[in-house]
């Protein structure tokens, strides 16, 4: 691939990965730990991702289970679950968290959806954006010493290259989209 082109492809990449990392926090139905993902919890006045402080399983379909590492964390971490926003209400035992996923309603799944689609688009807009940014890298270039014909095939190549994610993008919603229309 041209020298050129790599940054771009680069960019591009990046955005997938973002949507697909974003998709990923997307509860659909199931229990899923990376809901917790971006989940912060004050550790001795630091915050600290919820990964860090303790082991999280999922033992039932609809279940998850936050075993921290030290039980004076328990009120820390469910202070941290209610101020986020996953919905759900942590239970404890005085060892153990447990978020019992409900089944979601037709209605909320359908909400979520949207809400994948929109998070699609976005990611489109900004692969359209990284395209622009390409095309007026290149038209500078003209104004060096590279010939329209090499222009014109750079700008060529990086709109094969933005179909090519944005068909990425489109895939990833409708697998989401799939996965949390699925009872």
């Amino acid at each position: 691939m041209d020298a050129r082109l790599e940054q771009f492809d680069t960019k591009m990449t990046k955005a997938c990965e973002y949507l697909a990392s974003d998709f990923a926090t997307i509860r659909a139905g199931r229990a899923n730990p990376h809901v917790l993902d971006k989940l912060k919890v004050d550790y001795y006045g630091s915050p600290t991702p919820l990964q860090q402080v303790g082991n999280i399983t999922v033992p039932e379909p609809r279940m998850i289970q936050i075993a921290p590492w030290e039980k004076s964390l328990i009120r820390d971490i469910e202070k941290a679950i209610m101020a986020s926003d996953i919905g759900i209400t942590p239970s404890n035992d005085g060892n153990v968290i447990r978020l019992v996923f409900p089944e979601l309603t037709e209605e909320r799944r359908k909400e979520l959806v949207k809400d994948v689609k929109k998070k699609g688009e976005e990611s489109k807009v900004a692969i359209r954006n990284i395209r622009r940014d390409g095309n007026d890298f290149f038209k500078k270039l003209a104004k060096e010493d590279v010939s329209e014909d090499e222009i014109k095939q750079l700008e060529d190549k990086l709109q094969k290259l933005t179909d090519k994610y944005i068909k990425e993008v489109d895939k990833l919603v409708e697998e989401k989209s799939k996965e949390i229309m699925t009872v």
